[in-house]
């Protein structure tokens, strides 16, 4: 493309000049990719597939793999050793479950506050295929999941997916999560504004972040976390199992609230700092989702995101300044072409 650009402009412009028109053009709006999300940094909790406020009640001969924690609440009922795989433990109103509740808000702001890079046309998520990005409804609004959900990390098993929603969470009976092209469990997460209802027989990927509680019915398969801020959570017969993650940081910027129940208003994140996802349609069988499911358009373009392109993670700073530099370099290069001695 480069060099037929110079040619293209031979005889007219100076070389230079060419260079500077051409960054100027390939910074413009419009050259974008799959968003690079940073994850969300669990810190502790990331330790956790069970955590409470209040407290935790099993029935059945439920499987969890990694530790199950209670605080400021006391109460675990129908779990003991039996149902947590070694080395994890329960942990009840000790100090690892306090700064796992103090990890959680953290982590929970962070997730919160990022940007969204897409936003979907309403709350059903069913057969979508989503590539890495932070995603929302209208307005925050309700999730929800009566199908296939697809998560496509294009070949990179670090690919970021953030949900958002400032309401509730809803899988139906049956309904699934599952993944293409290498992406991961341990960088899916779920930031719900409200309560989280995991329905039964379903199988779900990623982390549950509720600011009040979460219900995983009967028979449900969860690879990943249920972590639930200031309320309950209740389980019936289920297996959480999940992948070995490498362990994440606290977000930074964070500082950690005195009480656990306390909501941090600091934001944790950072905005990304490369281009917005675009949102893949459903493969074939899937063209069309079935009755009444959402398909995805982009978000409103943010400053100078540029047509219908969700915006990108560094909030348009780079094509402007691209831009800018473009310009500079241009303008010298007219000087700089222009012949020693011959008069404008």
């Amino acid at each position: 493309m480069f060099p037929s650009f110079i040619r293209r402009t031979r005889g007219n412009l100076h070389p230079a000049a060419a260079i500077a028109l051409f960054a100027l053009t390939v910074g413009l709006p419009g050259h974008t990719s799959a968003a690079i999300v940073p994850t969300v940094g669990l810190a502790t909790a990331a330790g956790f597939s069970v955590l409470a406020d209040s407290t935790i009640t099993n029935t059945g001969p439920s499987t969890i793999s990694r530790s199950v924690g209670v605080h400021a609440g006391s109460a675990v009922v129908g779990l003991d050793a039996t149902n947590v795989l070694p080395p994890a433990t329960i942990e009840v109103t000790t100090g690892a479950a306090l700064q796992a509740k103090i990890d959680l808000t953290a982590a929970y702001t962070d997730a919160a506050n990022r940007p969204v890079d897409v936003t979907l046309v309403g709350p059903e998520l069913t057969g979508l295929v989503l590539v890495p990005g932070v995603y929302s409804g209208p307005s925050k609004s309700p999730l929800q999941l009566s199908g296939s959900l697809v998560l496509d990390g294009q070949g990179d098993p670090a690919a970021v997916f953030v949900f958002q929603t400032d309401s509730s969470l809803t899988t139906m009976s049956g309904s699934s999560v599952s993944f293409v092209n290498g992406a991961s469990a341990c960088n899916v997460f779920w930031q719900v504004g409200s309560s989280a209802v995991l329905g039964s027989g379903s199988v779900f990927v990623g982390t549950v972040m509720a600011l009040t509680s979460i219900t995983v019915a009967t028979g449900a398969s969860i690879d990943g976390r249920v972590l639930a801020r200031n309320g309950a959570v209740t389980l019936d017969d289920v297996t959480i199992g999940g992948p070995s993650c490498v362990p994440s940081t606290a977000p930074s910027p964070t500082t950690a609230p005195a009480a656990t129940s306390a909501p941090v208003t600091t934001p944790a994140a950072t905005e990304p700092t490369a281009t917005a996802p675009s949102a893949t349609a459903p493969s074939a069988p899937n063209t069309a989702p079935p009755g009444g499911a959402s398909t995805v358009t982009a978000a409103t373009p943010a400053r100078g995101a540029g047509g219908t392109l969700p915006r990108t993670g560094s909030g348009g700073r780079g094509p402007s300044l691209i831009a800018a530099m473009a310009l500079s370099v241009g303008a010298a290069a007219v000087v700089l072409g222009r012949r020693p001695g011959k008069r404008a």
